[in-house]
């Protein structure tokens, strides 16, 4: 079989969307499925010349599938994504097969009247998406995307893996010793960056009175920008603190394979994050916000979760798994279990294979 991943714009500095078909091509050619990537030049060179080049280059495509890509910035400078349905059109009109992989099954959040207005127009894009193609995959369950009919044959949930290497994703060099280490994936940019910092500052000062010596590792997009808030509410004798920005793939895997959990404050906890799945790729425990039940796939893994902007239940849960081996150990092994059946990229490949080969959809 042969599929083409369609993506737009580049994300920068780093592009999750692009990474994700890097590792899902690698893992569909054990399923004698062959993936290519292909990214259409709309931000370069507009949306006149970028559909006539989509025409010409489509019309030679021999491709079993065309999965698009879909994130709202992927096809708009400013989220409002209404072009991905031309490109849908146009390639249904050259006889492909086309599914979509929702990146973003939510709209972006907001109270302002254009923040509404985008809201809408997303909500409209992505059903008119679904509705015009074959197929689609969402990285979220199909119950949270609340625009999606709840009748939805054609449509499956398959989590995201992550997007680091695997050869030595289950070697743990963490020690039970002192200083306990908790890692930070990414901070968000923007008005969140104090929030989130001061989730981030709370949790680990508690860990400091109650458990004692603590490292906090901190890197990925935003770490950076957030340094200084970090350094500031942190500067306590018996608290490490380390800040990196973006690092290389493999270097995020052995930090997170030091760390003894992973604490997640960007949103809330579920199956398309991948700063989070990388932590459960690596075995390890997730405490975040979030709520049990919404993902079955969170639910399997070693996740405890805080209800929404709820600091102080959040950095209890820290405390808890921090102190308690034997709840660490289960925690530990159930993020090992969720990684094999939902989140390793054999797991992921397996699911798009059925979900293009099968008549009928698993969600």
């Amino acid at each position: 079989m042969k599929v083409i991943a369609l993506l737009g714009r580049r994300d920068e500095p780093t592009d999750g969307v692009a990474d994700y078909c890097s590792f899902l091509a690698q893992a569909l050619r054990k399923q004698d499925i062959e993936l290519e990537i292909v990214r259409m030049p709309w931000a370069e060179r507009g949306w006149g010349e970028a559909m006539r080049w989509l025409a010409g280059e489509s019309s030679n495509w021999r491709a079993d599938w065309v999965l698009l890509q879909y994130t709202a910035l992927s096809w708009s400078r400013r989220g409002f994504s209404v072009r991905a349905r031309d490109i849908l059109k146009l390639l249904r009109q050259q006889g492909l097969r086309c599914a979509v992989v929702f990146h973003d099954a939510h709209p972006f959040e907001g109270t302002r009247f254009r923040d509404k207005v985008r809201q809408k127009i997303q909500n409209r894009t992505m059903l008119h998406l679904y509705r015009n193609s074959e197929r689609s995959a969402f990285t979220v369950a199909l119950e949270t995307a609340e625009w999606l009919p709840r009748d939805a044959p054609h449509a499956a949930f398959i989590p995201i893996g992550a997007n680091i290497p695997t050869s030595c994703i289950h070697k743990t060099y963490r020690s039970s010793d002192s200083p306990k280490v908790v890692a930070v994936f990414s901070v968000t940019d923007g008005e969140p960056r104090v929030q989130e910092v001061d989730d981030i500052v709370g949790a680990v000062k508690l860990v400091h009175a109650r458990i004692g010596p603590v490292r906090l590792e901190v890197f990925g997009r935003g770490a950076e920008n957030a340094r200084k808030l970090l350094e500031n509410g942190l500067s306590v004798p018996g608290i490490e603190l380390r800040v990196r920005g973006i690092i290389p793939a493999e270097e995020i895997t052995r930090t997170l394979a030091e760390a003894h959990v992973l604490l997640f404050v960007r949103g809330l906890t579920n199956s398309h994050r991948g700063t989070a799945i990388a932590g459960i790729a690596c075995g390890l425990p997730v405490v975040g916000y979030g709520q049990a039940g919404a993902d079955p796939a969170i639910d399997m893994a070693g996740v405890c979760l805080a209800p929404w902007r709820n600091p102080e239940t959040l950095a209890e849960s820290l405390v808890t798994v921090l102190q308690d081996e034997n709840l660490w150990r289960q925690l530990h092994e159930r993020s090992l279990k969720a990684h094999a059946e939902y989140f390793s990229w054999d797991a992921v490949a397996g699911r798009f294979a059925n979900l293009l080969g099968d008549s009928s959809v698993e969600k």
